[in-house]
């Protein structure tokens, strides 16, 4: 029995990050048009904020604090800067922010070094109910990131702010005819997306290594999400993320890690040509 729940519990804990990853890119790109490809070196940031508080000797606490906010104030300067002048022109955006990908990651670099770097999880205590024991850090992971999807769905579809996002999503043009204001729309779901993925990081921190190549692992899952669950209702992302995150962290138990990436891309590509919008068929109209 233990052989078959720790595996389904450390899947469940993956998706939910990727999720909650996916959900930034998702935000982004279905707002805007916007391929992030800096997005993974954002939730890598996010990481480095939480090495940066424990180096400063810094309650956890305030990591997980800081983390979404200077991730989020740095994803409004890239937004003012640059992502502003390249809306809904997919192949530009892909260009300059895989180059702001490239300048994070060797800023990272030039300021800690290439060498990896790890964070000590504030909880050392393990749950243990009769032959179960799990550490309870990675449990409250999961119930934070669950509450965080949670809330971003409630955002996204229960709130005005997010009622005029989802109508700029699906007729900009329309929108900003009766009155919404679609640049500040534009700049706030891409400081939303921007603060998910640094909060993201700061969460994983302790459980993972944290070095500069560190967010192209969780990139490319993230775009794989969202395509196949499909890019269009924020549904999708849930039933991508746990595809995509529950086929790689569940086979790796049985087969190599490589092996079981190439399942999760043979997966991908299986979705992608039987159903090209994804599984829930969810489609952007610009």
């Amino acid at each position: 029995m233990m052989d078959i729940l720790i595996p389904l519990i450390d899947a469940s804990s993956y998706v939910l990050i990727l999720v909650l990853i996916a959900l930034g890119l998702m935000i982004i790109f279905g707002m805007m048009g916007v391929i992030n490809m800096a997005h993974g070196e954002l939730f890598m940031i996010g990481a480095y904020v939480m090495v940066l508080t424990q180096s400063a000797g810094l309650p956890f606490i305030v990591g997980l604090i800081l983390a979404p906010l200077l991730v989020g104030l740095l994803g409004l300067i890239i937004e003012t800067l640059l992502i502003r002048h390249i809306y809904l022109r997919p192949l530009d955006t892909i260009l300059a922010t895989w180059g702001l990908s490239i300048a994070l990651k060797q800023g990272i670099v030039l300021i800690f070094g290439p060498e990896a770097q790890s964070v000590t999880s504030p909880i050392d205590a393990t749950l243990i109910i009769g032959d179960f024991s799990y550490p309870m850090y990675r449990l409250i992971v999961m119930g934070i990131s669950a509450s965080l999807i949670a809330g971003t769905f409630w955002l996204f579809l229960k709130t005005d702010f997010g009622l005029m996002a989802r109508a700029v999503i699906a007729r900009p043009d329309t929108s900003a005819a009766l009155g919404i204001n679609t640049r500040r729309l534009y700049r706030w779901s891409f400081v939303i997306g921007t603060a998910l993925a640094g909060l993201a990081g700061a969460l994983i921190a302790p459980t993972i290594s944290v070095d500069p190549q560190m967010g192209l692992g969780y990139l490319i899952p993230g775009f794989l999400s969202i395509l196949v669950g499909g890019a269009g209702p924020l549904a999708g992302v849930l039933v991508g993320g746990g595809a995509v995150g529950g086929t790689s962290s569940l086979l790796t138990v049985w087969i190599s890690p490589v092996a079981a990436q190439i399942a999760v891309f043979v997966l991908a590509i299986l979705v992608i040509r039987l159903r090209p919008n994804g599984i829930l068929g969810g489609k952007i109209e610009k």
